[in-house]
């Protein structure tokens, strides 16, 4: 059972800093939030994929992912979770930047054109990450059902998603942080 209280506890603990940042959409701030202190930790990976797929509930799409290297631990977590559960469930990873061997995709895993994608992100600021993944999986003629993220700081991201048709739902705000 998903315990938000105790995500934010853990996020508050092991991912908050305070300072002087530069966010990755150029925005300035006063807190940074390296949530790949969680995600990638055993109780707040258990923590987010129970949250998200408890907000799945029995709307399963048939993939999970997002932007690489953040959303990576969310979906591995997302579909490891799910098959304990008896659900079937498979991922993709979305890069910023095509390889320069190989296939050069900027889409990778089991995923056929038509599926169904929840897109996942660790933190929201503007949304600009998961716009562009947007793009790419539309690009291979992935639907996009919505996105779903950790932390929504506030700053503009669900906004923006709902200028382009998509709902974006997170775990926490950045007020259930107490900033």
């Amino acid at each position: 059972m998903y315990d938000p209280t105790a995500l934010a506890t853990l996020i508050r603990q092991e991912a908050l800093k305070t300072g002087q940042f530069t966010l990755a959409s150029g925005k300035k701030s006063h807190y940074y939030l390296d949530c790949r202190k969680v995600t990638l930790n055993s109780l707040g990976a258990c923590l987010i994929a129970e949250g998200m797929l408890d907000l799945l509930a029995d709307n399963l799409p048939d993939l999970v992912g997002g932007m690489a290297i953040g959303a990576d631990p969310i979906t591995g977590a997302l579909i490891t979770l799910a098959g304990l559960r008896g659900k079937r469930l498979r991922g993709i990873m979305i890069r910023k930047e095509s390889k320069k061997h190989g296939t050069g995709q900027f889409v990778e895993g089991p995923y056929v054109p038509g599926e169904r994608v929840v897109l996942v992100e660790d933190v929201v600021t503007t949304g600009g990450s998961a716009l562009l993944a947007i793009d790419r999986c539309q690009a291979v003629g992935l639907t996009v059902d919505c996105v779903l993220a950790v932390v929504d700081r506030l700053e503009g991201g669900r906004e923006a998603f709902a200028e382009r048709g998509y709902d974006l739902t997170s775990l926490l705000t950045i007020r259930d942080l107490g900033l």
